[in-house]
């Protein structure tokens, strides 16, 4: 009744709703939503520069990932970047469904290569003090949205944890970043992942320097290979394209004659 006398506005464009929901986001927003249609890694997901990188970006190129394969269902930008926002920061837990539903399809991306027996599902842990703060981990939230459609698939929130705090990743370069995670987290249930495959599932995507480390925790204590999904990735800015300019012959300037 309150939803009807007193419409909300989209939180996304700020549009007066027109259909009451517990996701207080329009129609047109959520179908501007979609999935990466560039080329992409395939190893790591990032935009590849050109059609002849061999499919493997510069990064993969240089240095074998930790992981085997990952893989997002979108760009981090706009209504998905605004998306994971209302649930992360504005505590919107409706928002947990939709974005699952897209993590389960970046996970159907991996289907192929997750051979017969399904890995493990391990959420990126959130520290102790975050986790009372936030209240809930979203990345775990996001997980369970998305083993609703994916039968099989069993998820174990005691696999990885997060034994010390860190400093926000924002602004920080490559090289601060690992240094930042370094002994971050820790294995405490070995016996769950001894010889098998984890699926290590996240928000987003930034730099790789997270999962990189958790994958690196997972395989040193047993696992046998870490695949990554998440909702979204940062995605490398798009290739300008170019532009011929057809070259224009100057005009001869003929020498007068006496």
């Amino acid at each position: 009744m309150l939803a009807t006398l007193f419409p909300a506005d989209c939180r996304l464009c700020n549009v007066p709703l027109t259909r009451i929901s517990r996701l207080p986001i329009c129609q047109t927003c959520l179908e501007a939503i979609h999935p990466t249609d560039c080329q992409i890694c395939v190893l790591c997901g990032e935009r590849l520069e050109s059609e002849f990188a061999e499919g493997l970006c510069g990064m993969c190129r240089r240095v074998e990932p930790r992981f085997a394969r990952a893989r997002a269902y979108g760009a981090y930008e706009g209504g998905l970047r605004g998306l994971i926002h209302l649930l992360k920061y504005d505590h919107v837990r409706p928002a947990a469904r939709l974005l699952g539903r897209m993590l389960a399809k970046a996970v159907e991306d991996l289907r192929p290569d997750l051979g017969d027996t399904l890995p493990v599902v391990v959420p990126v842990p959130l520290h102790a003090a975050r986790l009372r703060e936030r209240g809930f981990n979203q990345s775990e939230e996001i997980a369970r949205a998305a083993l609703r459609l994916l039968p099989g698939f069993r998820m174990s929130t005691r696999v990885l944890v997060r034994q010390r705090a860190t400093v926000s990743q924002i602004g920080l370069t490559r090289h601060q970043r690992r240094a930042n995670l370094r002994g971050a987290f820790a294995v405490a249930a070995p016996e769950d992942i001894a010889a098998r495959d984890v699926l290590l599932v996240d928000d987003v995507f930034t730099t790789g320097t997270t999962v990189s480390e958790c994958a690196r925790v997972l395989r040193r204590s047993g696992a046998s290979r870490v695949f990554v999904a998440t909702v979204a990735r940062v995605l490398k800015a798009e290739p300008a394209a170019v532009v011929d300019h057809p070259i224009k012959e100057e005009p001869v300037a003929l020498a007068a004659t006496a």
